[in-house]
């Protein structure tokens, strides 16, 4: 269950009504904006520390984000927790180095891979997919809003939790 500072903050400044297509392909009749949300430093304060509280007693080497939403939350985890961060590219570049994943990673560390959204999971699947590769092993995926569309199902057939702060659910409920 979320706390009422994050809800509060969320439905303040992310929540969106209308008729929208998500990254998934699927039409919603919300829209979470979570760009214009964290770019507010107060609610990226909330967001951080919401996670940060989730994850003090987790073991992990790197935090990773997956460009560009969960890039400012890695980021900002990462001065929070004091733990280096890494961002994960949707597709390579094609140019300079080429790689999918941004900064060092060591073959066996632990990754807890942070993500703005959730819906059907394929974005946060293929990034924990990049770091394996890469020889990290992801085993946790830390959302801030998991609408319940198959993230959970899609992650944990990979045996990935999905840890989320809240849902599309408990967000758009009055």
């Amino acid at each position: 269950m979320a706390s009422k500072a994050l809800l509060e903050a969320l439905r303040r400044k992310a929540v969106r009504r209308g008729d929208f297509t998500l990254a998934s392909g699927k039409r919603s009749d919300y829209y979470i904006n979570m760009k214009e949300a964290y770019t507010d430093p107060e609610v990226l304060r909330i967001i951080t520390r919401e996670i940060a509280r989730l994850l003090r007693d987790t073991k992990m080497d790197r935090i990773a984000g997956v460009a560009v939403g969960g890039v400012p939350l890695a980021t900002a985890l990462s001065l929070e927790l004091g733990v280096p961060f890494l961002i994960v590219r949707k597709e390579r570049k094609g140019y300079g180095t080429d790689v999918e994943v941004e900064g060092s990673l060591r073959e066996g560390e632990e990754v807890v891979l942070v993500e703005d959204v959730t819906t059907t999971g394929g974005s946060v699947l293929a990034a924990a997919e990049a770091l394996e590769r890469k020889g990290g092993r992801c085993r946790r995926v830390v959302v801030v809003v998991d609408r319940l569309e198959g993230a959970r199902e899609a992650l944990g057939a990979r045996g990935i939790e999905l840890i989320p702060l809240t849902t599309g659910e408990e967000l758009m409920r009055a």
